[in-house]
Order: structure tokens, then sequence, then C-alpha cells
């Protein structure tokens, strides 16, 4: 009779491992979100907003794992999704000025093409989209060229975040040894 018992037992209790969920293993390129105000959701949590949301953005953030970024990895002339994964997105919560691009509040896919001076940044309707395979030129609401600038030290993971400087707001967009400052001013 024990033996009975403790086979049934072992047997359950191997059902119930099979059993587990098995979740994904984490991305190679983790997704973030940076807001402008910068820390918003923590700021609302703790009641220490100064002005209202008015911009986020979601990514991918791929690592440079000793590789040459730009002008291999990231080839220059070519489109690219800004990241990996997903194409990076946008959320403008007001209307907003680009460049010299005047563009409708709304969520918008964030696309560029790299070269050694400039990046072309560029403003699409089409979201919820993978890399950059289907970009669609007709669908853009917004292109604007931006200066590189040379970092010091090479940033290892791609990274976006929001500045305010002088009453002026940028999108910083950073990876390797090249950083990109967006201009973006609300209405």
């Amino acid at each position: 009779m024990k033996k009975l018992v403790l086979i049934a037992f072992f047997g359950i209790c191997s059902l119930v491992g099979s059993a587990q969920v098995r979740f994904p293993q984490v991305d190679k390129s983790p997704m973030d979100m940076s807001y402008y105000p910068a820390n918003y959701p923590i700021l609302k949590i703790q009641d220490k907003v100064k002005e209202p949301l008015m911009a986020r953005v979601v990514y991918s953030r791929p690592l440079k794992n000793g590789r040459r970024v730009f002008g291999e990895l990231v080839e220059y002339g070519s489109i690219w999704r800004l990241g990996a994964n997903e194409a990076t997105e946008i959320e403008l919560f007001r209307d907003a000025k680009i460049g010299n691009s005047r563009v409708k509040k709304g969520r918008y896919s964030l696309f560029a093409i790299p070269s050694q001076d400039k990046w072309t940044i560029i403003l699409n309707k089409d979201t919820d989209v993978w890399g950059a395979f289907l970009y669609d030129a007709k669908k853009d609401v917004a292109r604007t060229d931006v200066a590189v600038s040379r970092n010091t030290e090479p940033l290892e993971a791609f990274s976006m975040f929001f500045e305010s400087n002088n009453g002026n707001i940028y999108l910083m967009i950073g990876w390797d040894q090249e950083t990109v400052r967006l201009p973006i001013s609300f209405f």
C-alpha cells in the first residue's frame, strides 16, 4: 500500500511539475520607454507633476557587443527602425513641430536614414510594425535632418531620452560613437 501511495504521489508531482508555464527568455534587445517630462509616471504618483505629459518614446535597446555599429551593422544611407525588433514609436500628446514640420498629436513610428554627418529622422503613420521591412515612404508625416555629434565614450546600449535645454526640447538618440538631437516644440 505504501508503494502505491508513493507511486501516486510522485506521479502527481511530475504532472504538476510538467504543467508549469514556460515564459519566454529575456529579449537580447529589451524594450524601454522614455517620457517628456522625464520620469512622468513617477512624478505623477508622487504628486510632483509640474507640466503635462507631452511625449513618450517606446523602443528596443540593442547592444554594441564589440561590433562597429554605424556604417556596418546599421548601414549608412539605408532606412533603420531606430533600435531593434519592432519599429520605435513616439507618441505626442499635443500638436508639435519637429524640425520644420507640424505634426498632429498621435502615435507614429520613428525611422532614420543615417549617414556619417547627419541622420534623416522620419515620423511615419504606420505603427505596430516589425523593423523597417514594410516601411512605406508614402506614409511619412515628417522628415528632418539632424547633425551627428561624436561621443567621447561609446554607448554600449542604444539609448533615447528627452532633454530640456533653455526652453527647447530634444529627443536625444545615441549608440556607439554617435548621438543626434531631434528638436521638438509643442503648441
